[in-house]
């Protein structure tokens, strides 16, 4: 009898709990994780070139939780900007803010804690220049999604917003930003809008009917070739960091298991096999973790 009572009273608020927890999972990407490891890679490249390939632990948990929490607020603040849109995109129409599982305020108190979380982080341990430059850093992250109301790539914007943990990471380790590390922010920029471009070719439809800038809509017919001089610049400057930075027969034939990864896609998008284009972008993280082995073999 005693036992009945406690499971009336307790376990639909359990359940009722475990529930909300997984809506806010969602709402910060947590069973999605591509997007932090497309953000991640890129700042551990950074990590190991300004640091001759010795990066303090210290470093690589900062960066790596910063990372992580900045990914996590940005999908919040992203999904708060994009609420009204998200309900007539049929990817995004179950997310918890867009179905109604999550209210605004409460996305914007995770938002908001996310932020203030790195932020003491970064007062902590980082020194003033990269703090000062986590401010916009921030600013570009949040306005994200605004700009896919009027600007027609959006996808360079977030790009500039996915690369500036490298420009975060020499600022700290060298306290200035070298030719490598410029380099290596151009080059990401330019992996960020050929993948997010496929990645934007799955909702090309919905987009066109809700009136949502994306590069792909902005390329139009040009699509494929957009998307493949995007990845062939970004080899070719990956190859110009390899040899300024000295790197190992490793990085580069490693750089090549890369490129077949990219060239896979372009192909994809040659040929038009709208069912793959998914897939194609989350081979991106393969190919982020194949140049980060490359980077890691000299360090080992």
């Amino acid at each position: 009898m005693l036992f009945s009572v406690k499971q009336t009273l307790f376990t639909p608020k359990n359940k009722n709990e475990k529930l909300m927890f997984k809506n806010y999972l969602q709402l910060i990407r947590f069973d999605k994780p591509i997007g932090t490891f497309l953000l991640l890679w890129p700042t551990l490249w950074a990590l190991l070139l300004s640091t001759n390939n010795h990066p303090q632990i210290k470093y690589v948990i900062v960066f790596t939780v910063g990372v992580f929490l900045t990914r996590a607020a940005g999908c919040a603040f992203n999904d708060i900007a994009d609420i009204k849109f998200d309900r007539f995109v049929t990817r995004t129409q179950n997310r918890p803010l867009a179905s109604g599982s999550i209210g605004k305020k409460d996305a914007y108190v995770i938002a908001i804690s996310l932020s203030l979380i790195a932020f003491i982080i970064a007062i902590t341990l980082l020194n003033t220049k990269t703090i000062l430059l986590c401010i916009p850093a921030f600013i570009i992250y949040v306005t994200y999604p605004l700009f896919k109301r009027f600007f027609p790539i959006p996808q360079a914007y977030l790009g500039i917003a996915f690369s500036f943990g490298i420009l975060m990471v020499f600022i700290e380790i060298q306290n200035s930003i070298n030719c490598i590390g410029w380099l290596l922010f151009i080059a990401n920029i330019l992996w960020v809008i050929g993948y997010d471009t496929i990645y934007a070719l799955v909702d090309i439809q919905d987009d066109r009917k809700i009136g949502i800038r994306t590069s792909p809509l902005t390329f139009g017919r040009f699509i494929d070739f957009a998307v493949m001089i995007c990845y062939i610049l970004f080899i070719g400057l990956m190859i110009i960091i390899g040899i300024l930075a000295r790197q190992s027969s490793i990085y580069f034939s490693c750089l090549f298991l890369a490129t077949l990864l990219l060239i896979i896609q372009i192909l994809v998008l040659f040929q038009k096999k709208e069912s793959y284009y998914l897939n194609m972008f989350l081979l991106n993280n393969y190919v982020g973790m194949l140049i980060f082995i490359g980077f890691l073999i000299n360090y080992l």
